[in-house]
């Protein structure tokens, strides 16, 4: 009988300690990973898009020599003025970039171009432009090495740094 009673309290106790809520793991610096806010994905101060540490931020793509953003382009945009909406105390840096391809001053333009329209995309779908900032770096911070056009699509980019959160 008191083998069977201890046996039912301790299934009781290891059913509640099993089913109590989780709290949020804190990263290094003391700030937690998930705290509602960006449905659990990881937002770092100075994370950025490409590495997956900018919330729920995506990287745009670029055709070859164009600032234009196509509809997959839009429709990350709309994505991500939907996580910046929702989480106004997170600003970022427009990074530009380009393969290559093309010479310095050519490729420093076109990420400025590439930065500003993704800024200026943002703004138009309600994201404060104070909290937006650019920056081109043309050809100088690839993300893919190679010398074919998948390594070069993947550098065709811009993407978001966390600037404050």
């Amino acid at each position: 009988m008191f083998t069977r009673t201890l046996f039912t309290t301790l299934m009781v106790g290891f059913l509640a300690v099993g089913c109590a809520s989780k709290k949020p793991k804190n990263n290094q610096d003391g700030s937690s990973s998930d705290d509602g806010s960006n449905n659990g994905l990881s937002l770092e101060l100075n994370g950025d898009s490409d590495s997956g540490r900018a919330g729920g931020l995506k990287t745009v793509h670029f055709d070859l020599d164009s600032s234009n953003l196509d509809s997959d382009a839009k429709n990350n945009m709309k994505s991500n003025a939907t996580f910046l909406k929702s989480n106004k105390s997170v600003d970022v840096q427009v990074e530009g970039h380009c393969d290559e391809r093309g010479g310095r001053q050519y490729n420093l333009a076109l990420g400025e171009r590439r930065a500003k329209a993704v800024r200026d995309y943002l703004v138009a779908l309600g994201v404060e432009a104070k909290r937006l900032t650019t920056i081109s770096y043309g050809n100088e911070r690839p993300v893919a090495e190679g010398q074919d056009e998948s390594s070069w699509s993947k550098n065709r980019r811009a993407n978001f740094v966390v600037t404050a959160k």
